[in-house]
Parts: structure tokens; sequence; C-alpha cells
């Protein structure tokens, strides 16, 4: 089911379309880190990843399953109008969902530095250089108003990277079409405890652990 909502189309319509096989759907679950809560530190504390990931994201998986579970209602109704309204629900736990479940694969005690290989060739290619993508992406996700992610995503139709920011938690996918590689979670739940409002200083810091070695495997697949 996540998957049939991370490909789903640009518009929210089209987002919440899969959602008819929800009749034998399983419970979506919290996904375990594959690191500990401190292995981040010191650029991303413990405090931070504990809360983020069993607090923020849990309540995102628990309100997916409830408004999940109210759209099958309304599916079995005819309720048109009770699916309609529950579209935004959907739009904004699915979306935390999708986002999280990548965010934390894109981080790693052993990242930083450049990623190598085909990726590398592909940002030199459609950025000029590391440096230059480095510079984009972090402006991108600065200048992101309020809350919402900073995305490297891959364009399929036209066989190159790109970045791009999505508000609140609109996943890259579902509403541009993109296909994510890298995120950058923005909302102040994701640094406030450890840079206060200092959005840049936690930009900076975030480098330090992304796992290059995700994002190359995630350019990949979707080259396939």
């Amino acid at each position: 089911m996540l998957c049939r909502l991370a490909s789903a189309g640009r518009s929210s319509a089209k987002l919440i379309a899969p959602l008819g096989c929800l009749v034998s759907r399983q419970k979506h679950t919290l996904p375990d880190l594959p690191y500990d809560y401190g292995a981040l530190e010191p650029h991303i504390n413990a405090e931070i990843m504990q809360l983020h990931h069993s607090k923020h994201h849990a309540t995102y998986v628990n309100n997916l399953n409830v408004a999940e579970e109210k759209y099958k209602e309304a599916l079995a109704k005819g309720d048109v109008t009770a699916q309609v309204a529950l579209q935004p629900a959907l739009r904004f736990n699915g979306g935390g969902h999708i986002n999280h479940t990548i965010f934390w694969t894109n981080l790693s005690p052993n990242g930083g530095g450049e990623p190598t290989g085909e990726l590398m060739e592909a940002i030199k290619r459609d950025f000029g250089s590391f440096a230059n993508f480095k510079e984009k992406l972090t402006a991108v996700s600065v200048g992101v108003q309020g809350s919402g992610w900073g995305w490297l995503g891959y364009n399929k139709e036209q066989g190159r990277l790109q970045i791009a920011a999505c508000a609140n938690q609109d996943p890259l996918q579902g509403t541009t079409g993109l296909i994510p590689l890298l995120g950058i979670d923005v909302w102040e739940h994701a640094y406030y405890l450890q840079y206060k409002n200092v959005r840049p200083d936690y930009l900076k810091a975030i480098w330090n652990v992304i796992n290059w070695e995700n994002v190359s495997s995630r350019y990949a697949t979707c080259k396939k």
C-alpha cells in the first residue's frame, strides 16, 4: 500500500485512487531505525531522533491507519462525500509515513562525504558539480516556508535529477511525479531541540550523515 501511495499521480485525487485496495490491506507499522537513536550524534542528537521516530512518525502511522479504516467504511457504503472529506488526512498522514520511511534510510552514522559512481556522474551532469548541487538543495530546503521537505528526485521522463521542495507532508512523487532519492526534513521537530530556530545550522550538519550508499541504490533502482 505504501509503495502504491508513493507512486500515485500528481493530484490529490490520483494520490488517493489506489485506496480501493483497502479491503484486503494490512495495517501500516512504524519501521525500525537501522541504527540507534544516538548514532547520528553530534549532528542530530538522540533526543530529537527518539521523539521524531517514536512520536511524530508513529503518529502519522496511527492516524493513517485510522483514516484508511474510515475510508474503507465509506467505500463499503458508497459514501463519496466521506471519501472526499478523508483525502486531506490520507494525504497528510500517508505522506508523513512515506517521507519519514525514506528519510531514516537516507541517514547513516557512517554517512557524509560525497557519492561515487553513477550518482556522482549524474549530479555533475545535471548540476555542474557536487558543491553546486549541495548549495542548491540546501538553499531550497532553507527556503521552505513553514514546514516541509527539500528533495533530490529523479525525473524518469527526462532522465535527469531535479531538486524540489514540498510543503507539509506532501509526498514528492505523489505531488510532482519525481521519484524520491534524498529527502531533508525541515519541519521544526526535526531540529529545534538542538538547533533552535536556526535551520541553516541544521542543514549544514545533516550533510555529515547523508547515506550516499542508500541514495545511490535508489537512483540505480529507479533507472531500471
